[in-house]
């Protein structure tokens, strides 16, 4: 389905590519060879995807449109790199990550360098409302990761702050992708409320089913780990909801392992995730998002691009890695 949908874009999308590559290049050795390692080891590249459909869908794509779904790309692979450290990761995507192969220290640097990367191409794009957008957005993906570092190991973390953090972390690049496309389509702030409700919206939808795979998804396809949100004591949706519709016996076999970021009854958890309706209950709120992103998209004019972005929300819900 992905696949489809990108051969939807496909001239414009290889640009892209061709873009990101051209713009890893650095003198500093351990840059080249990190930056590569990240290409190389693929991703769907939903972000850049989003931006080539939003800009198709309420006009043409033009270069500038390239260049910030390179940058939007950019950013959220700088926020990889730096959660990776943070959660001690080992595995994305089925290979071992950065930091594991290259060190911490590497993973940071070069997940800034690529920061910096983003906000140099920016500035070529000379559009003032497209640089304080993408500011904001960076602040707030900032502020996401504190937030989720913060509330490691809090049984105690509420359905709402588990969204703040979604939000911020997840779903506000999602946003920014479609509104910042629209915003050099020189498009009315009608318009760009409508791709930013996109946006955000298949944003939230998306990061809810990546919570659903990290307890029932299949490492062969997800190309991680299960049970890694446990292990790194992050309270997501289906263990708030188990919890709260749990006996006070079995939320506190959950709490306990969120507190300790243990995986030692990873099996436990995961099936009262399953008998208290918490995985459920998570692809349910995924589908209501869903539904959201089809009203916003409902008021845009009927092309090509708009059937993608529909097709979109469909795998968005419906895929397993």
């Amino acid at each position: 389905m992905i696949n489809e949908i990108k051969a939807s874009v496909e001239a414009d999308f290889a640009k892209v590519n061709a873009l990101i590559l051209e713009q890893l290049h650095s003198d500093v050795e351990m840059v080249e060879n990190v930056g590569q390692y990240i290409v190389d080891a693929g991703g769907k590249r939903l972000r850049p995807l989003l931006t080539l459909l939003a800009a198709s869908a309420v006009g043409d794509v033009t270069d500038k449109h390239i260049t910030f779904a390179a940058i939007i790309e950019f950013i959220h692979t700088a926020t990889l790199l730096h959660d990776d450290v943070v959660d001690i990761s080992t595995l994305r995507r089925g290979r071992p990550t950065a930091n594991s192969e290259f060190g911490n220290a590497p993973s940071v640097l070069v997940g800034d360098f690529l920061y910096t990367r983003a906000f140099q191409l920016m500035v070529q794009l000379d559009d003032m409302r497209v640089l304080k957008l993408m500011a904001n957005v960076t602040n707030l993906i900032a502020e996401g990761e504190v937030m989720q570092l913060v509330r490691a190991g809090d049984a105690d973390t509420s359905r709402e702050q588990y969204f703040d953090v979604i939000t911020r972390k997840t779903a506000i690049l999602f946003a920014a992708a479609c509104e910042g496309a629209g915003m050099l389509s020189g498009k009315s702030d009608e318009t760009l409320t409508r791709l930013h409700d996109v946006g955000l919206n298949l944003g939230i939808a998306f990061q809810l089913i990546d919570d659903v795979l990290d307890y029932e998804g299949d490492p062969e396809t997800t190309g991680k780990n299960v049970g890694d949100d446990l292990n790194e004591g992050k309270p997501t949706l289906p263990l708030i909801h188990a919890m709260a519709n749990s006996s006070a016996e079995d939320a506190a076999v959950i709490a306990n392992a969120l507190r300790t970021k243990s995986v030692e009854r990873l099996n436990d958890v995961v099936n009262l995730a399953k008998t208290s309706g918490g995985i459920k209950a998570t692809r349910d709120a995924a589908m209501i998002h869903c539904e959201r992103v089809r009203a916003a998209l409902a008021e845009l004019s009927p092309s090509p691009a708009r059937v993608s972005l529909e097709t979109l929300t469909e795998f968005s819900i419906s895929r397993e890695n």
